[in-house]
């Protein structure tokens, strides 16, 4: 199987209001996210790509016009957890490329979700 990955980066706020007043997450806080979306296939096309990497440009401008720069709980209808917006993510990008095989949300450099089914 070859597999290839490309990383997107974007700056939100979130807040997880159904924790604890106690919790940092429950307290509106921002990340600088990282969202690496991979591709895999058993076979290359004919130009030797899984995809060509130019084709995710498309998910950029997703990104940089619904979520960077903004309050996540703003724009999304779900709980903004790194578990879900990964699965958002992959849902998004596997509709437009059969060969997203996962998507992984980092919110810090030591910590992150992924969604792989």
């Amino acid at each position: 199987m070859y597999r290839i990955t490309k990383e997107f980066h974007f700056s939100a706020s979130h807040q997880l209001t159904h924790l604890p007043d106690d919790h940092q997450c429950a307290r509106m806080h921002g990340h600088n996210y990282i969202v690496e979306v991979e591709l895999a296939a058993p076979e290359l096309n004919a130009d030797g790509f899984v995809r060509d990497y130019g084709e995710l440009k498309p998910f950029k401008t997703y990104i940089d016009e619904t979520f960077d720069h903004r309050h996540l709980n703003d724009v999304m209808s779900f709980l903004t957890t790194a578990e879900n917006m990964a699965r958002h993510f992959y849902d998004w990008c596997a509709a437009r490329w059969p060969e997203t095989a996962a998507v992984r949300v980092s919110e810090t450099p030591k910590t992150w979700a992924e969604y792989r089914p």
